[in-house]
């Protein structure tokens, strides 16, 4: 009788440990986060350097300055991804 019992012990102890996982067992990320989080982070690498490379004519000529806001923005958005990774 006591054997039965230890079984149906056992066989409860593994249904409860399979049942409480830690959250971050099964959390992933979708395939497609970590080649735009990396996207982000170079393609506003690439427009400072662009800027500065060009002498202030490119990427946009017309928003001058502004266009290293937008390319640290850029990079910016990739950086803050990067919390999100898993």
């Amino acid at each position: 009788m006591s054997s039965e019992k230890s079984v149906e012990r056992a066989k409860a102890d593994r249904n409860r440990s399979a049942k409480e996982r830690s959250p971050h067992d099964e959390q992933h990320n979708p395939a497609w986060f970590k080649p735009v989080m990396f996207g982000f982070m170079i393609v506003g690498f690439l427009w400072v350097i662009v800027y500065y490379v060009s002498g202030t004519t490119l990427p946009i000529a017309q928003l001058g300055s502004w266009n290293i806001v937008i390319g640290f923005g850029v990079m910016f958005i990739g950086f803050i991804m990067t919390t999100r990774w898993k």
